[in-house]
C-alpha cells in the first residue's frame, strides 16, 4: 500500500491544498509550478481517482481527504520518530491542533490544557467550531483531535465520551418580567414564542430546540440576536436583549448574583461531547486526551 502512495507525491498535495493555490505551492516546495501539477497529477493516476477541486483557493476531494489525513499524520510521526531519536531542535515545540466548540472553550477546555506535561513542549493550534461540526475539521485533516457531538468514529479516528455539557434557559430579571410571565400567572409557553431570543448564529439550535420542546413544536421567535461569541453571548443575556440557552457553569454565578433568572430549570437541556482524535502513537496526542479526558470528568454532567 506505501509504494502506491510516494510520499513526495503526498507531501505535495498537502502543500497544495495548505498553500491554497499549484503556484504557492511550488514556492513552498522550492520546485516549479509545472512540477507540482505533474505530482498531484500522477498521484491522482495512482489512486484513480480526482483528488482536488481546482478552484482558488483549491479544496479537496473527499478522495483528497484521505490523502491530506494521511499526510498531516504522517508529518506527525515523523516528528515524534525525530523526537525520540533526538533529532529535533532544543526546545522545539509539538504542535497540536484541535477543533472546539466555543462553549467547551470558553468553559472547561483551556484547564485541561494545562494539565499537559510540559516537558512535551507542547504548542496548540484551536480551532473553534460548532460541536456538530468539529467532525468535519477531521475528516479534512485539518485538525488532529475534536471535542464533538458525533458519536461515530470519523475514518481512521478514535472516540471517547466526554460527557454532557449541561445549558439552562434563562434571561435577566427585567426581561423575564416583560416577556416570559414572571411575577405573573402567564404559562412560559404562551409568550416564550414572541420573546426577543439570542442565538450563537445561524447554525445554533438550542433555543429553538428548547421552544419546541416547551410548546409541542412551535420555534423561537423570529426577533433574533446572533452574537458569535460565548461571552459575548452571555453579555447578551444579561444585558435584556434577549432570553438564551446558557452553559450552567457560566449561568450559575449569575443566577447566584440576581443578575439573571431560570425560566425552566426543570428543562435544562444537554449536549453530549465526545473526543474524537487520529488514531496515532503519538506521546503528544495521548497527553493531550488524557488532559481533556481528566479534566471533563469534573466539568461536565454524566463523564
Amino acid at each position: 500500500m506505501m509504494s502506491q502512495l510516494p510520499l513526495d507525491l503526498v507531501r505535495t498535495l498537502l502543500a497544495v491544498v495548505d498553500e491554497g493555490t499549484f503556484d504557492a505551492a511550488a514556492g513552498a516546495l522550492h520546485v516549479t509550478p509545472s512540477a507540482v501539477s505533474q505530482r498531484v497529477k500522477a498521484l491522482e493516476q495512482r489512486v484513480g481517482r480526482v483528488l482536488l477541486i481546482r478552484e482558488k483557493p483549491v479544496r479537496p476531494t473527499e478522495s483528497g481527504e484521505v490523502i491530506v489525513q494521511f499526510a498531516r499524520q504522517l508529518s506527525r510521526l515523523e516528528h515524534d520518530a525525530h523526537t525520540a531519536l533526538g533529532m529535533t531542535g532544543a526546545g522545539e515545540a509539538t504542535r497540536v491542533s484541535i477543533a472546539v466548540n466555543a462553549d467547551s472553550l470558553a468553559t472547561w477546555f483551556l484547564p485541561a490544557l494545562t494539565r499537559v506535561p510540559e516537558e512535551l513542549r507542547p504548542c496548540y493550534e484551536l480551532l473553534r467550531e460548532d460541536e456538530q461540526h468539529t467532525a468535519r475539521l477531521l475528516r479534512e485533516g485539518l485538525v488532529m483531535a475534536a471535542v464533538t457531538s458525533a458519536p461515530d468514529a470519523v475514518a481512521g479516528c478514535s472516540v471517547r465520551a466526554l460527557g454532557r455539557m449541561r445549558y439552562l434557559p434563562v434571561a435577566a430579571p427585567a426581561f423575564a418580567r416583560r416577556w416570559c410571565g414572571v411575577g405573573s400567572e402567564v404559562p412560559l409557553e404562551e409568550v416564550i414564542v414572541d420573546a426577543p431570543v439570542v442565538f450563537f448564529d445561524r447554525r445554533d439550535e438550542f433555543q429553538d430546540a428548547f421552544v419546541r420542546r416547551l410548546t409541542g413544536g412551535r420555534p423561537a421567535s423570529a426577533r433574533r440576536h446572533y452574537v458569535p461569541t460565548s461571552e459575548g453571548f452571555v453579555d447578551a443575556v444579561v444585558g435584556g436583549m434577549g432570553w438564551g440557552m446558557v452553559p450552567a457553569t457560566q449561568a450559575e454565578p449569575l443566577l447566584a448574583a440576581g443578575r439573571l433568572i431560570g425560566l425552566a430549570p426543570e428543562r435544562a437541556m444537554d449536549a453530549p461531547l465526545f473526543w474524537q482524535q487520529w488514531k496515532l502513537d503519538s506521546p503528544a496526542l495521548t497527553a493531550v486526551a488524557e488532559a481533556v479526558a481528566a479534566e471533563a470528568a469534573e466539568a461536565l454532567e454524566g463523564a
